[in-house]
C-alpha cells in the first residue's frame, strides 16, 4: 500500500531527469514507473549487500483441485503473484496464470471443471473476474465495472459476485453461469458499498447476502433466488460483526460473532429466529476464520491470541475440541477443507516464512506443502518477535511486537524503528518480515509493530476505542505511551528512534512526528492520510460511507472542524525532522493528492521531504521491481536520518 518524498531543488531536478552518466555506472536501475523526486541514486553496492533478502518468495494456500486434489497456491516466479498448482506436497509449482498484473482470489468450481480468478490494472482496484480456459484467462465480466470475486453454488452450475456496473457506485449481487458470461443477472440491488455475497445455501435455493457497514456492524440478507426476494437476517439498530459465516451440509448456518459478547464465538445463526447460539467460546479471544468439512463431521477455526493463531478442530458427532501443536508458531490464514477432508491453510512466521500445509483432521498430521525460497537463507534465523504490553495513558492496555536483533552480534544499544499498521480495523501480527529482515539482521536495528487502539482482535469494545474525531487523537497518545516504555528499554538506543506505517498508519507516522517530534529522528509514511477532511471528499465514493462511520463525517461543520484540527496538513509547518512519503498514483483508496500535499507542505518549510511515486500501482507496491526499490530508497533514508551514516 504506498506514497512521496524531500528536498534541495537543484538535486531534486537531477533525481527526475536521472543521474548523470557517471553516476549511472554505480546507480541501480531505476522501474521505469517510479518517480524519484529528490532522493538520491541507489548504489549498485547496495544492491548487492541487500540481493539475498530481496530474492525471498512466499506461497499462499488458496484452493483445492476437485479433480486432481492437487493444491492450488499463490506464489511469485517473476515480478508479481500469480496462481500455481501443487501436485504432491513438496512438489513442483506448475504456473496456471502468467499476468504482468498480480491475480487476487481464486476458485476452483466444486466439480474442478472451471477455475475463476480477478485481478485488477496498475492497482486501481478496478478488478475483473476471469476464467481458465485451455491455459488461457477469459475475461467473464465488462473490463470497466469493479467486480468482485463470491461463490460457487453446490451445483457448481453459477457464481455469485458483487459488481457496481449498474450505477458505477456500490455493488449490486449478481449470478452467472460462467460458461455463458452474458447469462448474468441482477439477484439485488445494494444501497452501500459494503455488500458481497457469501454463500448459498446446500439446496442452491437461497443466497447469504453481507452488508459491512462498519467492522462492527454488519448486516446479514437471505435472497431468495428463484423469486429474487431477500429477509433481512439482523437489526439494524442492533451493531453485531459475523466473520467466516458459512452453511454446513445440513442446512444450519454458522458464525464467528461478537453477538452477545465482546469477542467473536463460533455457533449457529438461526434463519427463522434471527438468534444466534454460541457453541465454542474462547473467552478473551476472537475466534477469526473457520471451515466445516464437506460431509459436516469437521469445523476447522482459528484463535486469535493477541495476534499470534492457534488453530482447533471442532468435532460435530461428539462436540470434542483438539488443539493442532504441531504447527510452528505463527499467523494462520486460508483455512478450507477439501472435498475429501483434508484441510489447507497458509502459515506465515518470520521463523519458517509463508507457505502452504494440510492437515488431517482424523489425526492431526500436519504436511507442507511448499518451502517457499528465502535468497539462500535459513528463515530459522531469523529472530522471533516478543509479544510487548503495556498501560496506556488511561490505563488501557496496549500490546504489539518486538523484533530485536541477536545481542551477540550487534553490541550495544539498537536504533528502533516503529511500525503502525493502516486500517485502522487492522492488527499487527507476528509475521515474516521479508525484506526488513535485512534492517534486523544486517544494521542491527529493532522493529516494533504496536496494537494501538482502534486495532482488531482484541475485541468490539477495543476497536470502538478511537471511534470519530474526538476520540482519533488518543490512539496517537498511545504510542507516546510505547515510545515512553521502548526509550527506557536498556537495549533500545533512545537516541535514535524513527517511525513509519501504511494507509492508516501513514496518518499515524504524520501525527507522531507532529506529537513526539522531539524523540524522533525521521518518519516514513507509506500511502497515508495527511488530511481527513480532503481524504474523505476525494476517497472513491463506495468508500466514503464505510470511512465516514470510522472517522467521522466532513458534511457535518463541527465534525468538519475537528477533523480538520486533527489532520497533520494544517499543521505542516511543525514537522521539524525528515519525511520520507511513497504514493501509488492509481490509489483508489488515500489519493495521491494526500501526498501531494504533505509534501509540498513540508518543502515550503525548507524541510527535507522524499517522494517516492509508482505510475503503475495503487494501495502499496505489488510488483516486485517497484518493491525492491521502494525499499532500497526507505534503507537510504534510514542510512542517513536513523543511522547518520552516508553511501
Amino acid at each position: 500500500m504506498i506514497r512521496k518524498w524531500w528536498a534541495g531543488l537543484t538535486l531534486a531536478a537531477a533525481m527526475i531527469a536521472g543521474p548523470s552518466p557517471a553516476l549511472a555506472q554505480d546507480a541501480a536501475a531505476k522501474p521505469a514507473a517510479l518517480v524519484a523526486d529528490q532522493i538520491p541514486a541507489v548504489p549498485l553496492d547496495m544492491v548487492e549487500r541487500t540481493r539475498p533478502y530481496m530474492e525471498y518468495r512466499t506461497a499462499s494456500f488458496v484452493d483445492w483441485d476437485p479433480k486432481t486434489r492437487a493444491m492450488l497456491v499463490s506464489t511469485r516466479f517473476g515480478d508479481t503473484n500469480q496462481l500455481h498448482r501443487v501436485a504432491t506436497p513438496m512438489g513442483q509449482r506448475e504456473q496456471l496464470t502468467f499476468g504482468s498484473e498480480p491475480v487476487y482470489s481464486a476458485r476452483y468450481a466444486p466439480d474442478g471443471s472451471s477455475l475463476l480468478f480477478e485481478k485488477d490494472s496498475g492497482g486501481n482496484e478496478v478488478d475483473q473476474i476471469y476464467a481458465l480456459t485451455n491455459g488461457r484467462p477469459k475475461i467473464l465480466t465488462d473490463g470497466t465495472s469493479r467486480n468482485s470475486l463470491g461463490p460457487w453454488s453446490s451445483s457448481g452450475k453459477l457464481v455469485a459476485f458483487g459488481s457496481n456496473k449498474r450505477t458505477g457506485l456500490y455493488n449490486d449481487i449478481y449470478l452467472m453461469n460462467p460458461a455463458n458470461p452474458d447469462s448474468a443477472r441482477m439477484l439485488i440491488a445494494s444501497t452501500g458499498g459494503g455488500w458481497f455475497p457469501i454463500d448459498f445455501a446446500p439446496d442452491d435455493k437461497q443466497l447469504l447476502v453481507f452488508n459491512y457497514v462498519s467492522v462492527s456492524d454488519n448486516q446479514l440478507y437471505l435472497v431468495d433466488i428463484e423469486q429474487g426476494t431477500s429477509r433481512k437476517l439482523t437489526d439494524s439498530n442492533k451493531p453485531v460483526a459475523y466473520e467466516g459465516l458459512k452453511f454446513a451440509p445440513d442446512g444450519r448456518l454458522w458464525a464467528a460473532s461478537d453477538d452477545g459478547s465482546d469477542v467473536k464465538r463460533l455457533g449457529v445463526f438461526d434463519l427463522e429466529t434471527s438468534l444466534f447460539e454460541p457453541i465454542i467460546d474462547e473467552k478473551i479471544w476472537d475466534i477469526t476464520g473457520f471451515d466445516i468439512s464437506k460431509d459436516g463431521r469437521w469445523i476447522a477455526f482459528e484463535v486469535n491470541q493477541a495476534g499470534r493463531s492457534v488453530l482447533k478442530f471442532y468435532d460435530l458427532q461428539n462436540g470434542s475440541v483438539r488443539r493442532i501443536d504441531a504447527l510452528p508458531a505463527g499467523v494462520i490464514s486460508g483455512i478450507k477443507f477439501a472435498p475429501w477432508g483434508e484441510l489447507g491453510i497458509t502459515l506465515n512466521s518470520n521463523r519458517t516464512g509463508t507457505d502452504a500445509y494440510s492437515i488431517n483432521p482424523e489425526t492431526l498430521a500436519v504436511t507442507r506443502w511448499t518451502k517457499s525460497e528465502t535468497g539462500g537463507l535459513d528463515a530459522a534465523d531469523n529472530v522471533a518477535p516478543e509479544l510487548v504490553e503495556i498501560p496506556s495513558f488511561d490505563g488501557e492496555t496496549m500490546s504489539g511486537f518486538l523484533y530485536r536483533p541477536d545481542p551477540a552480534k550487534h553490541k550495544g544499544k539498537r536504533p528502533l524503528i516503529i511500525s503502525i499498521h493502516g486500517g485502522p480495523e487492522g492488527q499487527a501480527k507476528p509475521v515474516f518480515l521479508g525484506r526488513n529482515n535485512y534492517l534486523v539482521n544486517e544494521l542491527g536495528i529493532a522493529l516494533f509493530y504496536p496494537n494501538v487502539r482502534g486495532s482488531t482482535g482484541f475485541g468490539k469494545r477495543f476497536v470502538a476505542l478511537d471511534n470519530g474525531p474526538w476520540l482519533r487523537e488518543n490512539s496517537v497518545l498511545d504510542i507516546g505511551a510505547f515510545l515512553d516504555h521502548l526509550r527506557g528499554d536498556r537495549m533500545i538506543d533512545r537516541k535514535r528512534i524513527a517511525v513509519t506505517g501504511g494507509s492508516y498508519g501513514g496518518y499515524m507516522t504524520l501525527a507522531t512526528m507532529l506529537r513526539y517530534g522531539k524523540q524522533l529522528q525521521a518518519g516514513l509514511e507509506v500511502v497515508g492520510i495527511s488530511n481527513f477532511v480532503t481524504f474523505l471528499e476525494n476517497t472513491q465514493a463506495y468508500r466514503r460511507d464505510l470511512r465516514r462511520v470510522e472517522y467521522g463525517d466532513e458534511r457535518d461543520p463541527q465534525q468538519r472542524a475537528k477533523l480538520e484540527e486533527i489532520s497533520p496538513l494544517v499543521r505542516a509547518s511543525e514537522i521539524g525532522i525528515p519525511l520520507m512519503v511513497v504514493t501509488g498514483a492509481n490509489d483508489p483508496r488515500v489519493p495521491a493528492s494526500e501526498a501531494d500535499q504533505i509534501v509540498a507542505a513540508v518543502r515550503a518549510n525548507d524541510r527535507p521531504a522524499w517522494h517516492l511515486l509508482a505510475e503503475n500501482e495503487g494501495h502499496g507496491f505489488r510488483k516486485k521491481a517497484n518493491a525492491d526499490y521502494q525499499f532500497w530508497a526507505s534503507l537510504l533514508f534510514w542510512q542517513k536520518y536513523l543511522l547518520g551514516k552516508t553511501q
